[in-house]
């Protein structure tokens, strides 16, 4: 068995809006560069850098703001620390600069010139592919890196000669596991929740204390939970040319004013909340991918229904969103989470059966209503394809997300009034499914608004 090695912090990074292939991974990936273009030594100073954006990137990435985000990257910020605003600002700030100021030197670098989308050739690897070049006075390269970013802000970077790469690293866990099944037996032999056992090898790795471990988790909770505060609050239109509206806000006091139990209340406070966190994600704002930007107001959504319709505490919400999280993991490894690799199955898909799990546990289900909460999730998210209109993060994607929450209410509750969650079709199976489903689909329809909705104002 090849353990997982990828962590639950992995899974949840704080980050800025759009998107967290087409923004927060190029981001990194630039970031990257930059420290590499630190650490060049040799008697020929770089004078200019170019990037070249492949696959969706090249399609959609303006939309998303991925030469921002490159541009950000470049001059040193990062997706965790860098305010909404001063992405937005970085192509500025390096006309400003004359480039990108290195120590000792300047380099030129005009995004609107150098940051290329090659939209004739798919890339060989991964759909969204970027190549980073630096050069000398006389246009020799001195330095050249790949980068795949695939999904979730998570970054690969490739060998030169383009065969290799570097994945996900760390130390093998303590409870290591591969498959769902494989957590499964590790939580019904320890008599534990699934958490726990995710618990044990971030500890492990973190080498910390449990609760130590529980607080980081908190505060990604804490960060969750603010973005759909700044949601609620925030009116008018969406940047982009949509002219897509606010609607969250609306749909809050629209949902205050009806008695608690009314038969939808908890389906109504769902959406609200996932509209919340992705009307901030298509403004650029503060948001955790949970597993991506672009299906991140899922779990969020539902965590917070969980705190005020079911009275989870903090505590044991955050507990909770480790069993998330290993669900991810799990995905990540057998399947994907990038829409530009297997569609939207892989992000709002596999964000519902992540919230669908967590809930499970935080109402008492057993490992195994909880496997059966993500399998359901997934079983019914399966061929859901990536069209974004104009190639921003709004439209089918804000809806998606509430959509996706109640899925994740709705897949929890069949769980549990299935006796010991027996049920035919494994997670595990569905996962293999999911990836032999997005290996068939169509290119159109992943990301890259060549299909689906995205030209339906053209077909229709």
């Amino acid at each position: 068995m090849k353990a997982i090695v990828t962590s639950a912090f992995d899974m949840y990074r704080v980050g800025v809006g759009p998107s967290s292939s087409h923004t927060v991974g190029p981001m990194r990936a630039a970031f990257d560069f930059r420290q590499a273009l630190l650490a060049l030594g040799g008697p020929a100073p770089v004078a200019r850098v170019t990037v070249t954006l492949h696959g969706s990137l090249a399609l959609t990435g303006r939309s998303h703001h991925t030469h921002l985000a490159v541009t950000a990257g470049l001059l040193g910020m990062q997706p965790a620390t860098a305010e909404p605003g001063e992405v937005l600002a970085a192509p500025d700030l390096a006309h400003r600069s004359g480039g990108l100021p290195l120590p000792g030197r300047l380099v030129a670098f005009d995004p609107e010139r150098v940051i290329v989308a090659q939209t004739r050739e798919r890339p060989a690897g991964h759909p969204n592919t970027l190549v980073f070049r630096a050069l000398d006075a006389g246009g020799a390269p001195l330095l050249e890196r790949t980068y795949e970013s695939i999904g979730g802000g998570f970054v690969r970077p490739i060998d030169d000669d383009g065969a290799g790469g570097v994945g996900a690293g760390g130390r093998v866990p303590p409870r290591p596991f591969s498959t769902m099944a494989d957590l499964l037996g590790l939580a019904l032999a320890a008599g534990t929740p699934l958490s726990a056992v995710i618990i044990a090898n971030e500890r492990a790795a973190a080498g910390a204390p449990e609760q130590e471990v529980i607080a980081r988790m908190l505060a990604i909770w804490r960060t969750m939970d603010a973005c759909i505060e700044s949601g609620l609050q925030a009116e008018g239109l969406l940047p982009g040319g949509l002219r897509v509206a606010r609607r969250a806000g609306h749909f809050h006091r629209a949902t205050l004013k009806e008695p608690k139990e009314a038969p939808l209340h908890a389906v109504r406070l769902a959406q609200t909340y996932a509209l919340a966190v992705n009307e901030e994600n298509a403004a650029g704002g503060r948001v955790v991918t949970a597993p991506t930007n672009g299906a991140a107001g899922v779990i969020p959504a539902v965590m917070r229904v969980a705190r005020e319709v079911f009275g989870a505490g903090d505590e044991a919400i955050a507990r909770a969103l480790f069993t998330a999280a290993g669900v991810g993991m799990i995905i990540k490894e057998h399947a994907s989470i990038s829409g530009a690799e297997v569609g939207c199955m892989g992000e709002v898909g596999s964000a519902a059966a992540m919230a669908a799990a967590a809930l499970t546990e935080l109402r008492g289900g057993a490992p195994g209503h909880v496997e059966y909460a993500a399998e359901i999730a997934i079983e019914h998210s399966l061929g859901l394809t990536c069209d974004p209109i104009a190639g921003l993060v709004q439209i089918p994607c804000i809806e998606r997300n509430a959509m996706g929450a109640v899925k994740a209410l709705s897949a929890s509750e069949i769980a549990l009034v299935t006796e010991n969650g027996a049920h035919q079709i494994s997670l595990d199976r569905v996962i293999r499914v999911m990836k032999r489903t997005g290996e068939d689909m169509q290119t159109k329809y992943k990301e890259t608004a060549l299909g689906g909705l995205a030209v339906s104002h053209v077909e229709c």
